[in-house]
This record gives structure tokens, C-alpha cells and sequence, in this order.
């Protein structure tokens, strides 16, 4: 993991961007999903902060467990706020309040919160160890800190056909090449404590794709995210893969989507820890 400030270190590029194909994906999220774990501890009252918020479909289920509490969220991309933003007026979550901003330089005061929550953010942001002081900071002693990323080796489709491991690991090598870590969500609770937080809990999960209707999503999630020009340019650009490559596992995905035990997961690791 390259989690400091150093010459060498890549250049902060958000690998997933914001297509319409990704932004599908991320509606599909909520909290009673991606962060069960963290809703169990929430309780009336208290101040949270959403890092990485993006269109706020898990920020709305954070906001309601805490009511009359307040929800803040922040993501760098001013779409997705705008997103959330409409997203709260819609559903009436009054107590929930969005703004763009940076996860290693948060613009708030020291202590602000009772909770802060990350889902698939410490995975993408090179200097890891920044955010973890900046969560560090703005809670309060004994806040809680929730977070949940990706274990890159441990996704999957089934079948493989001989080659979609490659489209994982691919997928995989290009989050390293843009700054971020494939594999973060088994290392979290090594990260935490490292970080300086306390009674750390590690737990990991899948994300699963195993009926007709969530088969064809992810098909069609492939089809326009990782099958963009956008993805295909930017794997040769890294020398990753070749647009040839590109085709035969187009080709293996649709044979994939058809096949009759058609199954697909990704793999997450959460934890949760305490400032002391």
C-alpha cells in the first residue's frame, strides 16, 4: 500500500469516472446492504459523515437511522452532489446536507463528528494514510469509523471461460496503476490500527450477481463500463491489456451472460473501529 505523499506517486485519478454505466451500479447500493454493519450501531441524534458519498443512495439510509441527527456528505466530483443532494430533497431528509471537498483535507473542525462512513473510497485514494488522519481528526474520542472496499483477488465469475480472471485482474491492475489499492478491503484492519484506532473489527462479505436480472446487470455493466473506449484506452495507455484482448473477453462475456449457472461476485472487506 503507498500510503504517503512522495514524489513518485501516481497521480490521482478516479478509475471508475462517472458514465451511466457506473452511476446504475452505484443506485443499486443502500445502507441496509453496504453498510449493515455500521446501521446497527446508529441511533438518533448523532453526526455523520458520508466520505465519498457520490449520488447518496447509502447517505439516505445513514440519514434516516440517525434523524433528528445530522448527515454530511462530501465527495470530490460536483455532479454527485448535486445528485444527493436532490436525492435528500426527494426523500424528505431534511437533516441530510451535501458538499464537494477532498477526503485528505476535510473542511471541517476538529471533533465535528460522532461517525464517519466510507464505502469504496480508501480503495481509489493513493495516500491512504492522509484520509485515515483526517477521520482521525474530525471525530470525536470514542467516534466510530466504518468502512468497506474491495478485495480485487477474491471477485469472480463463474464460469471463467479461461479468461474473465483476466478482466478482474485487469480491472485490478488498472486501480494500482491510477493510485489505488486492489486490495484494500483485506488490509483494513492492519490500516486501522496502524492509523491509531482502537477495538478494530474485521469482517468480509460478497456483493453477488446470481439471478437472471442481476446476471444480466452485471453484463450490461461490463458492456458499458469496462468495455468503454474510456476503459480500453486507458488499460494499453498503462500497457495492461490490448484492445485484441478487449474483444476475446467482450466475446467470453456474452457467452458468460448466457450460460445457464451464470454467476458473478465481488468480494469486500469492512471494518469497524474506534478513535480512542
Amino acid at each position: 500500500m503507498n500510503s504517503e505523499n512522495a514524489p513518485d506517486t501516481p497521480e490521482r485519478t478516479y478509475t471508475m469516472g462517472y458514465s451511466d454505466a457506473f452511476q446504475e451500479m452505484l443506485h443499486r447500493r443502500k445502507a441496509e446492504v453496504q453498510a449493515r454493519r455500521l446501521l446497527g450501531r446508529l441511533r438518533p441524534g448523532l453526526r455523520v459523515l458520508d466520505l465519498g458519498c457520490g449520488p447518496g443512495t447509502i447517505s439516505m439510509g445513514l440519514a434516516k437511522a440517525v434523524e433528528p441527527g445530522e448527515l454530511h456528505g462530501i465527495d470530490m466530483e460536483p455532479s454527485q452532489i448535486e445528485m444527493a443532494r436532490a436525492a435528500a430533497s426527494a426523500g424528505g431528509h431534511r437533516n441530510a446536507s451535501f458538499r464537494t471537498g477532498d477526503a485528505t483535507d476535510l473542511p471541517y473542525d476538529d471533533g465535528a463528528f460522532d461517525v464517519a462512513h466510507c464505502h469504496a473510497l480508501l480503495m481509489h485514494v493513493p495516500d491512504t494514510r492522509a484520509v485515515l488522519a483526517e477521520v482521525k481528526r474530525v471525530l470525536k474520542p470514542g467516534g466510530l469509523f466504518s468502512a468497506r472496499e474491495m478485495i480485487g483477488a477474491a471477485s469472480f465469475s463463474e464460469p471463467d471461460l479461461g479468461v474473465l480472471g483476466d478482466i478482474w485482474k485487469t480491472y485490478s491492475d488498472l486501480l494500482e496503476a491510477n493510485g489505488g489499492h486492489s486490495q484494500m478491503g483485506r488490509e483494513l484492519r492492519r490500516v486501522f490500527r496502524e492509523a491509531g484506532f482502537s477495538d478494530v473489527e474485521a469482517a468480509a462479505s460478497f456483493e453477488s450477481y446470481g439471478t437472471v436480472e442481476d446476471v444480466d446487470f452485471f453484463h450490461r455493466f461490463a458492456e458499458g463500463w469496462f468495455f468503454s473506449p474510456e476503459t480500453v484506452q486507458a488499460a494499453a495507455r498503462h500497457g495492461l491489456a490490448t484492445p485484441k484482448d478487449f474483444d476475446e473477453w467482450r466475446h467470453a462475456m456474452t457467452q458468460w451472460k448466457d450460460a445457464p449457472g451464470a454467476f458473478a461476485a465481488i468480494a469486500w472487506g469492512e471494518a469497524i473501529a474506534r478513535k480512542p
